[in-house]
């Protein structure tokens, strides 16, 4: 595929509400987790948003303003200029948006349920279905916020993978040359539904996790999100250089135990991009912290990679707990950063390592280069999607 420069982007999560906090963050090794909050009547360890959210804009109607929503907000307020920019350069109707998300809106949903179940069955009036739960709820928000961007516009929802695919997505809307620019990215907020439910599933802990530790016990689950610029040309820290996608279908909620689908997504990402093994320098792994996932994606890298130099394996949801709909994008624009300054982020958590893994897992911060990266995010139903990275040409 022709390489795609990133030319903007913006975080907010349990690390920060901000791109610069969240990124001094991971440049110091500082995660983000803590306490679960006390409505969730759950002992559990969340990666959180710190600080209040502020309201949306009037105009957007109070239907609209979720918590979901005002995540999307904070990070869509950081890219006015470089928005502005684009829509000045490309013309607003050849700006796309494809966003990620899991779970949409159901933390309003479980308000406006509550409050239904205290007021005789009534609704508050402040939801409705289509503008406070639907997964493209977000689409028009990025549509008013971004400045009246009118090209394509859709959300992809697939599970853990969404805000990977939709650099898929993006790739494949320029090559069509159905726009020029497109804002990509995911959002997702935490609710009753996706804490408690991976309780339910025995895989959550109760403590920070720890990705490719032998001390390993489960997953957090964190909210927030990330918004990338991807345009046909540009400078930029970084490009995308290819993706990979498959669909193993091995099981409801487990992977492959032979990373066979997280296999073929990296090779896929390779070949789409004409690269080799050789080529990658580091790995952002999906790294959830379970037994299973550590494990899998372990045997994966290293079917990948046989033959070649063995990557530098990077985890960050130790930062941010696993962010579901929004962990694909934010795990990429980790990566941009640790390219555009010339480090591998430490994977906390991580040590004493599972030796058992046979993979080189960073703990300590390195400051040394990337040439490329592969980020990797995996999904229930296994639905598997594995980003390339690379420099600046």
């Amino acid at each position: 595929m022709q390489p795609y420069p990133i030319t903007a982007m913006a975080l907010c999560n349990g690390m920060g509400d901000s791109t610069a906090a969240v990124l001094a963050a991971l440049r110091a090794g500082r995660s983000g987790l803590g306490p679960c909050p006390a409505e969730f009547e759950l002992d559990a360890v969340v990666g959180a948003i710190p600080s209040p959210l502020p309201a949306l804009p009037r105009l957007l109607g109070p239907v609209r303003d979720t918590r979901q929503a005002r995540i999307a907000a904070v990070a869509l307020a950081e890219l006015q200029a470089p928005l502005e920019r684009a829509r000045a350069r490309w013309g607003g109707d050849r700006v796309a948006i494809v966003l990620g998300t899991s779970t949409g809106g159901i933390e309003a949903s479980e308000t406006a349920y509550a409050h239904a179940e205290a007021h005789g069955g009534a609704l508050p009036p402040d939801y409705d279905v289509e503008h406070s739960h639907a997964l493209d709820a977000v689409l028009h928000l990025a549509r008013v916020l971004g400045g009246g961007l009118g090209g394509p516009a859709y959300v992809v929802s697939t599970a853990c993978s969404s805000s990977a695919k939709v650099f898929a997505s993006a790739q494949r809307l320029l090559a069509a040359d159905l726009c020029d620019a497109v804002l990509v990215g995911g959002v997702d907020s935490l609710c009753r539904l996706t804490v408690r439910g991976f309780a339910g599933l025995e895989v959550l802990s109760s403590k920070p996790c720890r990705p490719f530790s032998r001390e390993r016990a489960g997953i957090n689950i964190g909210e927030g999100a990330a918004l990338l610029l991807v345009e046909r040309t540009g400078e930029g820290p970084a490009r995308l250089l290819g993706v990979g996608e498959s669909s193993d279908a091995y099981h409801m909620t487990s992977p492959h135990p032979e990373g066979l689908g997280a296999r073929l997504a990296m090779e896929r990402a390779l070949h789409h991009a004409g690269l080799f093994a050789g080529d990658v320098d580091h790995v952002n792994a999906h790294g959830t912290g379970t037994k299973q996932n550590d494990s899998m994606e372990s045997a994966a890298i290293r079917a990948v990679f046989a033959g070649a130099a063995a990557p530098a394996v990077v985890a960050t949801k130790g930062y941010t707990g696993h962010m579901l709909g929004a962990a694909g994008a934010t795990e990429i624009a980790f990566v941009v950063d640790a390219i555009a300054g010339r480090y591998l982020p430490a994977s906390v958590g991580a040590d004493p390592l599972d030796d058992t893994l046979a993979v080189d897992v960073v703990t300590a911060r390195r400051d040394v280069p990337t040439r490329a990266a592969l980020s990797n995010s995996f999904a229930f139903g296994g639905s598997n999607c594995s980003v390339l990275v690379g420099g600046p040409a």
